[in-house]
């Protein structure tokens, strides 16, 4: 009786009841309760007492089998050697009277040779002849020394109860203890007392949800873990969430004994709510038995049973809501996989059919009833069709692609017209393009042999292009392109289409070239007349002007000029995502990183660009690159992540812009080991883009061997890194050496050079590339020339150059068009580094230090700790005191700079500060130059704010004029 937890009352009643009966006066004693309560386990221990205390202890457990027999049990235990009247005549005995007689005798015969228990387990499973003596017995046991114990299942099952055991008895001639799920102390105990009191909360947690505390569910669990996880989940190792992985299979047998005992309706409601678990609906206004309706409606079963079914389950631990929907579950993924075991994979789905089928003509959401018709397999019925479409439509909405493409897939399945199909084939196509981003060339050809509309198939081709070009096919996509009939008369389609193919042919030097003369070929983007592009075609204008710039034929402010006119003009729907996409390509080159930007944001929402159109990896390179110009290392890493590149080296990267630049903004901050990690998984020729595969001589593969340069430059390998920055520029947007707005890989080249002792070749590459980005004419492409052609020129002249790079890069008036942004500050530091290190070569320390300490202003606020490390360093080789002012925020302001920030911040225009403080005007705009430096701001409106919150205390007058 020790090990029996939480039953000390019902021990209690038993040993009252017991000494009762040894002083001669009998009763009926019942415990009732649940399936796996632990009824038996009171009887035994019920035997166990009366013999300890010296009784007749008479034992039988009633059985299914013999209920067709009439009094079989009691035969059994009053007499299981002699006949008692098995002899009997039915048609003489009909009521089985003379043989119940019988066996009363025999109990009082033996009741007068000592006390007498009686032990009957499972009454309910009983004959009727047997429950009616039971009955007779209880009603005539008090003037004999007897204690009848008798154990009955009580429990809300689907199927209508018979009346119990106790019915009609008056209450003093039976006593009742009703049996429950043990407490959580109790459970946990029992889950101690197998695998020690250490065991891990989680897996302790686990075993009582599993078996809902019911000792008959937690003894066959326990069973089976001494076998499998000996150690109680010591070592790390989870609760099993299938009875696949409980293969001595106690817990399994225990349960389906649960559901036995149940009856067949009950099971059936129970493994019907297990296979559909979060499809089972959920209460509203409209639906009163709410979840259980539909398990009523599946199932054939009452609508009240089944709710006071799941009621009781609820209250008993075996059913639980879920925290959100308010779904029922049951308690553990455990106790569901055990209720389904054995159940056949055709119920399964017959289950699933019915419940779509009810669902649908109450009027539930697409996606609730999609979700019971992807477990049916194919049902063939155009509404299953239409119903999962409608269901993707939902998921994608929502942004669960995932979902949409599983109900996508199930729709191609069922019966679908021509049209529609090809329709969910492009739309799955493209959901599925996002984890694999080569896929979906099947689908996208069989789509097109269903198009029948010139539209339709041309911006399929598009389409199905896009993925074979991903795969490095560019030169099967443009071939798919120029097979498309009909497309010519149209010119909207014929520059859609055009559009395409230039985007297709970056990837092929050949085709890069052959395409760009079709470029020219049409009328209006000769440029001659100022760009000013036909009516009919500003996008292919706007593509060849993104080709001039790429390879330096045009300047900044003539290609933005130009720009202008050409994103004003009007433009048809079809096309004008590629004019976006070169566009904002074009601005961001030309430091309008701003309107770059909007022209993004306009080309991924505003025409809902789809991952499987060519513009898109045009329009999120813009994203990242307008990020790395600005210096925000965060964000351009943070796109990487979006848009499927593993930065943290949890997956084979590819090469392209996308790693480029995450390897870069590595670099910059100093985490070279995760740069590598990064850079290493990528394999040239195997994959470039955004999340794509191609061609090695493309730009983007260009632009990866820069940036792979840059770290093997800062990790010590400068022949690596010089081998890499020779081969990316072999090759650009059309297979032609590009200017530096793509990649400055000769200004790094240079370094590299100068580096490893070659002057000459230094100052070669250093020229060529100042001569590129003069003609480009940007602060920032013009600086970062000046700077490199400055070190490897060395001397007086390579001090001017340097000198005049920082001017550049600090002051400089943007190009016209162009809006005045912080990625000056990228290229200003390494400037002003390189101008501290020639003026410290020079004798001149002292002048080196304030732009030493400016750079490291710079570097903090981008967060760039390699150069930050760095200047520091140069500082205290050059005598600079540790300790110095802080950097950055408001307190590294001088007082000159916080008196000018404080007017400004007032309202007052930069003539106004001049004359109340008496102030040259180039010199308010040095101070306003340095403040937004420090305070990382970049334009007036920001000063007040930006101010207020660096100081939680201003002082007096700190806003003031002086």
């Amino acid at each position: 009786m020790a090990s029996l937890f939480e039953r000390a009352d019902a021990l209690a009643l038993l040993a009252s009841e017991a000494r009762r009966a040894r002083a001669g006066s009998g009763r009926l004693l019942l415990f009732r309760g649940p399936t796996g309560t632990g009824r038996s386990a009171l009887l035994r221990a019920s035997i166990r007492h009366g013999a300890d205390h010296g009784m007749q202890v008479l034992t039988v457990s009633c059985s299914p089998e013999e209920s067709g027999e009439p009094l079989a049990p009691l035969r059994k235990m009053l007499c299981p050697t002699a006949g008692c009247g098995q002899d009997d005549d039915p048609a003489t005995d009909p009521d089985h009277r003379r043989h119940a007689d019988r066996l009363w005798r025999l109990l009082c015969s033996r009741a007068a040779d000592a006390p007498l228990l009686l032990a009957v387990d499972d009454v309910h499973l009983a004959d009727h002849a047997s429950r009616r003596w039971l009955l007779d017995a209880a009603r005539r046991l008090a003037p004999l020394p007897v204690l009848m114990v008798v154990t009955e299942r009580v429990q809300y099952d689907v199927t209508p109860p018979a009346p119990g055991f106790s019915h009609g008895l008056a209450p003093s001639l039976v006593r009742v203890h009703t049996c429950g799920p043990l407490g959580r102390p109790a459970a946990e105990s029992m889950v101690h007392d197998v695998f020690g009191p250490d065991t891990d909360p989680a897996w302790t947690n686990g075993c009582v949800a599993a078996s809902a505390g019911h000792p008959l569910l937690l003894r066959a669990l326990l069973d089976d873990l001494r076998v499998v996880a000996p150690d109680g989940g010591r070592s790390g190792s989870a609760l099993p969430d299938t009875c696949a992985d409980l293969y001595p299979g106690a817990f399994v047998a225990a349960v389906t004994w649960w559901l036995d005992s149940a009856g067949h309706e009950t099971a059936t409601v129970a493994r019907t709510l297990a296979e559909v678990k979060g499809c089972a609906g959920r209460a509203d206004e409209r639906d009163v038995p709410g979840r259980e309706c539909l398990l009523a409606a599946v199932t054939g079963s009452g609508p009240a049973r089944v709710l006071g079914w799941a009621t009781a389950m609820t209250r008993l631990g075996l059913l639980r809501p879920a925290p959100v929907q308010g779904d029922l579950r049951f308690a553990h993924p455990l106790l569901r996989d055990a209720v389904l075991d054995g159940w056949s994979h055709e119920r399964r789905e017959a289950v699933h059919r019915a419940a779509a089928d009810f669902r649908y003509r109450r009027g539930d959401s697409a996606e609730e009833v999609a979700g019971h018709l992807l477990r049916t397999g194919p049902v063939g019925m155009p509404r299953s069709a239409a119903t999962l479409l409608d269901a993707a439509a939902e998921a994608t909405r929502a942004g669960r692609t995932g979902d949409a493409a599983d109900y996508l897939r199930g729709a191609l399945d069922e019966p679908l017209a021509p049209e529609r199909r090809a329709e969910a084939l492009v739309e799955l196509a493209t959901l599925e393009s996002v984890t694999e981003p080569s896929g979906g060339v099947p689908r996208l050809t069989e789509a097109l042999r269903l198009r029948e509309l010139p539209r339709d198939r041309a911006l399929t081709a598009i389409a199905l292009g896009t993925a074979l070009t991903r795969r490095g096919e560019s030169r099967a996509a443009l071939d798919v392109l120029r097979g498309l009939d009909g497309v010519r008369e149209d010119p909207v389609l014929a520059r859609t289409v055009l559009a395409a193919s230039a985007l297709f042919a970056e990837r092929d030097a050949g085709l890069g070239r052959t395409v760009r003369a079709e470029l020219g070929a049409e009328p209006g983007t000769d440029g001659k007349d100022d760009g000013a592009a036909g009516p009919s075609s500003p996008t292919v204008a706007v593509l060849r002007l993104r080709y001039e710039a790429a390879a330096g034929l045009v300047s900044a402010e003539e290609a933005l000029r130009r720009l202008r006119r050409l994103t004003t003009t009007p433009e048809h729907p079809l096309p004008a995502p590629y004019l976006l996409g070169a566009a904002a390509c074009v601005a961001q080159w030309a430091d309008a990183l701003d309107w770059a930007d909007r022209l993004a944001a306009a080309g991924l929402a505003g025409h809902r660009v789809s991952p499987l159109h060519p513009a898109h990896d045009l329009l999120l390179h813009v994203r990242i690159d307008t990020a790395a110009a600005r210096g925000d290392f965060a964000r351009v890493l943070t796109y990487a992540e979006e848009n499927g590149l593993p930065v943290d080296g949890a997956g084979p990267p590819v090469a392209g812009n996308l790693a480029a630049q995450a390897v870069l903004a590595l670099v910059r901050t100093d985490r070279l080991a995760e740069a590598r990690r990064l850079a290493d998984g990528v394999g040239i020729g195997v994959g470039v883009g955004v999340g794509v595969g191609s061609a090695e001589d493309d730009w983007e593969a260009g632009r990866f061997r820069y940036a792979r340069g840059v770290l093997r430059a800062a990790s010590g390998d400068r022949h690596g890194a010089l081998a890499d920055f020779l081969e990316c520029g072999r090759h650009g947007l059309d297979g032609e050496p590009a200017g530096p707005v793509v990649t400055p890989w000769r200004s790094a080249a240079a370094e590299v050079q100068w580096a490893l002792g070659r002057p000459r070749e230094a100052l070669a590459l250093a020229d060529e590339e100042y001569r590129l980005a003069t003609a480009w004419g940007t602060p920032r492409v013009v600086g970062r020339a000046l700077r490199v052609l400055g070190e490897v020129t060395g001397g007086r002249r390579g001090l001017a150059l340097t000198e005049q790079a920082v001017e550049m890069l600090r002051g400089a008036p943007p190009a016209p068009g162009a809006v005045p942004e912080p990625g000056s500050g990228l290229e200003l530091a390494p400037a002003l580094v390189s101008h501290g290190r020639l003026l410290t070569a020079a004798g001149h320390p002292r002048r080196a230090r304030p732009l030493l300490r400016e750079a490291s202003v710079i570097a903090e606020r981008l967060g760039a700790t390699g150069l930050l490390t760095l200047t520091q360093d140069m500082l205290r080789v050059g005598g600079a005191r540790s300790g110095s002012a802080p950097l950055t925020g408001e307190a590294s302001l001088t007082g000159s700079e916080r008196r000018v920030a404080a007017l400004a911040a007032d309202g007052r225009t930069n003539a106004e500060i001049s004359d109340l403080l008496h102030l040259a005007r180039r010199t308010v705009e040095t101070h306003l130059t340095s403040t937004y430096r420090k305070l990382g701001i970049q334009r007036r409106a920001d000063l007040a704010g930006a101010m207020a919150t660096t100081s939680s205390h201003p002082g007096p007058g700190r806003y003031g004029t002086p």
